[in-house]
């Protein structure tokens, strides 16, 4: 039975970012379920009240982006019972373990130098292009777990946007959802309530002084412009959407019928 949509956004203690994808509309008029697809920031941190919520979902599998140095940051995810468990670690827009020391440690001087000038920004459009071109073989696994099993599941990273974010975009590519709608549902994450918390180190005096924070924002922000080059990047190498899901996500038209089976109402 088709779940409806929830009346309220559960308020979850522990997790960021947490949403239910369900009703964005497809381009042949359909809309994606409720309960089949959500997407968050990391589960590490989660209360017992936030695990009992999510065990609730009924998740078949939670797809987690977030790399080694991610996981040694914030920890593991909490661990759901009858939930599988797949960790595919995709590229991390910062870089991973050093470039967030220095992030906690507030060196306002290596921030200036790396991110101002439109570099942030920069750095987050090259690393969308990175993911899409290079982490085929992860998106591939995916989207084929997902059409052979996997559904009701739930895709994180640490903060829910990126790695997660291209990765909850393809999955909606591959069962049609309008450009517009995948925009949209991106955006989500520039909520305050949704946004990733940076855990900087207590003694750094200069950690969050006004500059810090400008220097810091393209890499906390979702911009269209990020998602515009991951879409950019699949019509340049490809072509175009069906001839990256078939070339190089071994997406067939049967396997993305599958897949519209389990997402769409």
């Amino acid at each position: 039975m088709t779940q409806q949509a929830p009346s309220t956004e559960p308020e979850l203690t522990g997790v960021r970012n947490f949403r239910d994808v369900g009703g964005l509309p497809t381009v042949d008029g359909r809309r994606v379920a409720y309960g089949r697809l959500f997407r968050s920031g990391h589960l590490a941190h989660a209360t017992a009240s936030d695990a009992a919520f999510l065990a609730s979902l009924g998740l078949h599998t939670i797809f987690d982006f977030r790399n080694a140095a991610d996981q040694r940051l914030e920890g593991a995810d909490v661990e759901l019972p009858g939930v599988r468990n797949v960790n595919l670690p995709l590229t991390d827009p910062a870089d991973g373990a050093e470039f967030w020391k220095m992030v906690r440690d507030g060196n306002v001087d290596e921030l200036r130098e790396l991110l101002s000038d439109g570099r942030a920004a920069n750095r987050m459009i090259a690393s969308y292009r990175t993911i899409i071109k290079e982490r085929t073989a992860e998106h591939r696994q995916v989207l084929h777990a997902l059409a052979e099993d996997s559904v009701p599941a739930l895709m994180h990273c640490a903060a829910g946007k990126d790695r997660a974010g291209l990765s909850v975009a393809v999955t909606l590519l591959a069962v049609g959802v309008e450009r517009e709608a995948i925009v949209t549902d991106y955006l989500e994450s520039n909520a305050a309530h949704r946004r990733y918390k940076v855990h900087r180190s207590s003694s750094a005096s200069s950690a969050y002084t006004p500059e810090v924070m400008e220097l810091l924002s393209p890499l906390f922000d979702a911009r269209a412009e990020y998602l515009a080059a991951a879409f950019d990047t699949i019509e340049e190498t490809w072509g175009g959407v069906d001839a990256y899901l078939e070339q190089a996500l071994g997406v067939t038209p049967e396997i993305r019928e599958r897949l519209r089976q389990r997402f769409l109402d």
